[in-house]
């Protein structure tokens, strides 16, 4: 076996969440080019459609859900679709999450309840809900999708980071309940150019700034972000397990600042 033969995952199957774009889709793309069968999962039909049609192209049997994540209940149906219609799973990507900046004091109880549920809570009751199917082929590789924000401090991340904290000490703590079959790891991302992104870089100037602040001077790109996926989830991986592999472009701060104004004291 060659080393780039220890990139291959022929004869696997894969799960992947929030695989209608961006990150998603191109670990599921990589997957399916490495050897992988995939089930990619997202809420929007069109794209998990589209991006089923680009694995199959790539030689890969695929399956598209339309799925959401949040509803905790139907996770093992989603699994089902990897296990009946593609006759097992060795591999889970936790992709989805997310949420939206906000000042701490208008972070509410819900908002962050909400945070940590899309970006914890799913990734652990879909790994206990492969873990059964994994085990049952051998064992297996589970990657959380993390963030850098997760390490780092800045205003108007209460939930979302905090929530990427835990997503990051989670990927730890399964990795020794599943050790030695089954390994999970993790990526913390740093900012990567999807339309997700797009919706905070309203002009040219907002991306020069975060470039320049990034020590690549670039931002990341979905590629960068499932090769490390690909090797976390290969043979050339096998000898991780509960580790945080931070693709992120060498950040040891935020990018770019949401400019939120001092707290002043005073009278209520």
């Amino acid at each position: 076996m060659t080393v780039l033969d220890r990139f291959r995952v022929d004869g696997q199957v894969a799960l992947v969440t929030g695989a209608g774009r961006g990150i998603g889709r191109a670990c599921a793309l990589a997957l399916a080019e490495a050897g992988a069968d995939v089930v990619v999962a997202a809420r929007t039909a069109e794209q998990v459609d589209a991006v089923a049609e680009e694995a199959r192209a790539l030689g890969a049997r695929a399956e598209s859900v339309t799925f959401d994540v949040m509803d905790l209940d139907r996770l093992d149906e989603l699994v089902a679709v990897a296990t009946e219609r593609l006759g097992g799973l060795d591999i889970v990507i936790n992709n989805a999450g997310g949420s939206f900046p906000r000042p701490l004091l208008e972070t509410s109880v819900a908002s962050f309840e909400r945070a940590f549920r899309f970006n914890v809570t799913t990734a652990l009751e879909l790994t206990k809900s492969a873990v059964p199917p994994m085990l049952a082929r051998g064992g297996g590789s589970v990657v959380n999708i993390s963030s850098a924000i997760g390490r780092m401090s800045d205003r108007g991340f209460a939930a979302y980071g905090t929530a990427k904290a835990a997503l990051s000490h989670l990927t730890r703590l399964m990795a020794a309940d599943l050790a030695p079959h089954i390994r999970v790891n993790g990526i913390a991302t740093g900012s990567i150019a999807t339309s997700a992104l797009d919706t905070v870089l309203t002009d040219d100037a907002l991306r020069t700034a975060m470039e320049e602040a990034t020590p690549l001077r670039r931002l990341g790109r979905p590629d960068d972000i499932a090769a490390g996926v690909l090797y976390l989830c290969s043979p050339a991986g096998s000898y991780l397990t509960g580790k945080l592999i931070e693709i992120d472009g060498g950040l040891q701060a935020p990018t770019l600042g949401l400019g939120l104004p001092d707290l002043e004291p005073g009278p209520t």
